[in-house]
């Protein structure tokens, strides 16, 4: 718990949250990494020490490390390293294979995701997409999830993308394009 008594959200996860998996909430592992001057390493050696010196596990020291960096203004929200990247998903009352096809067939994507010519680099049918954006820099992995006979998921990441301005503008792109997808969707 923070000291107000109310908890503390960073990088998206609460401090009872990182309390309960880890002994230690937001504040105490500030504390330490404060103490070992982590805001003077590198990511990479930040996570080293909370797994050699703290005994984090490897998934938890990559959280606790990326929460201390956007708490000290090391790192901002979506920043991976040199770039950014944006996670969506949603879920629709489609089948799987219905969903999949509107990502797959270009027709039926030119159809709620116009003006996008896209690569499909690799793609394992009903499953995922790894896609080369048409601006043929940023790429977009695309996991699909069968949630039932009529229910469907897709979560996707849009990567490297150069800035925060970017992630704002491809977070709004993507809520329009999803909404697009539903109504395509709805009415194929």
């Amino acid at each position: 718990m923070s000291t107000t008594g109310i908890s503390q959200i960073v990088a998206g996860i609460s401090s009872d949250a990182v309390l309960n998996a880890t002994g230690k909430g937001w504040d105490g592992w500030f504390a330490v990494l404060d103490a070992a001057n982590a805001a003077e390493l590198a990511h990479p050696d930040i996570a080293k020490y909370l797994h050699e010196q703290q005994e984090l596990p490897g998934w938890w020291c990559q959280m606790v490390t990326v929460g201390y960096e956007q708490a000290r203004g090391l790192r901002v929200a979506h920043q991976k390293g040199d770039n950014f990247e944006i996670s969506k998903s949603r879920t629709f009352a489609a089948p799987i294979g219905k969903l999949y096809k509107a990502w797959a067939d270009d027709a039926q994507r030119e159809q709620w995701l116009p003006g996008q010519p896209i690569h499909i680099r690799k793609a394992t049918a009903d499953k995922s997409m790894r896609i080369t954006w048409s601006d043929k820099e940023t790429g977009l992995n695309v996991e699909f999830y069968n949630k039932g006979t009529n229910k469907s998921q897709i979560a996707l990441q849009h990567v490297k993308l150069a800035s925060a301005s970017d992630v704002r503008a491809r977070k709004a792109f993507w809520s329009e394009a999803l909404d697009r997808l539903e109504t395509f969707l709805q009415t194929a």
